[in-house]
């Protein structure tokens, strides 16, 4: 029997299932609460994911996470996080939207450079919070993760680069969706200086 595992990495929780990939059988189930808030320790989410798999991923043969979209994992240059994470549903970035669209030459002209028009749940929005309220903490970033790209990060070979997928991507304001690119001048734009990003 070949054994795979899927992780939902959510606002809620960590849940993993062991599935039996022949036949879709769910061989076991178990989850792990993350920490309430609209701001996060992104590490909680680690905790969870190692509480709740611990016994499962050495039966597991392959991995898929999938995880809440838009949240700001900001990393120093030694990986570790500068703050809690700001999630989707955080909207304290709002005015950082308007003013981000505003930079940007407009609605229309944002909408042509993202595929879509910036609202306050957009990593983007929330690195201009960050560049506006706290800028020694934004000055220490280096890299920015989603917490599905950081979540993926901890259970990868040690070496690994970051990585993410284009539908979390889309959801940061500095992914060109039809060209499939990063847009690392977006990011600068919000944060105010140039960051790493993940391999798509």
């Amino acid at each position: 029997m070949t054994l795979v595992i899927g992780v939902d990495s959510s606002t809620q929780s960590t849940k993993v299932l062991l599935v039996d990939a022949q036949d879709g059988t769910v061989v076991a189930s178990r989850s792990a609460a993350h920490p309430t808030g609209t701001e996060v320790d992104p590490r909680a989410w680690l905790q969870a994911l190692d509480t709740a798999a611990a016994d499962l991923l050495p039966r597991a043969s392959a991995i898929a996470v999938a995880g809440q979209q838009h949240g700001m994992v900001a990393l120093d240059a030694a990986g570790d996080p500068v703050r809690d994470a700001l999630l989707w549903n955080d909207i304290r970035s709002a005015s950082a939207a308007t003013a981000l669209i505003e930079e940007m030459g407009g609605p229309q002209a944002c909408a042509d450079a993202i595929g879509s028009v910036l609202v306050a749940s957009f990593t983007a929005t929330k690195l201009r919070w960050l560049r506006d309220h706290e800028p020694e903490r934004a000055g220490r970033v280096a890299s920015v993760l989603l917490p599905h790209d950081y979540v993926s990060r901890h259970l990868a070979a040690p070496g690994t680069d970051a990585f993410t997928d284009r539908g979390d991507a889309s959801g940061t304001g500095y992914f060109a969706t039809s060209r499939g690119r990063w847009r690392p001048d977006l990011a600068a734009l919000a944060l105010g200086h140039d960051v790493a990003l993940p391999r798509v």
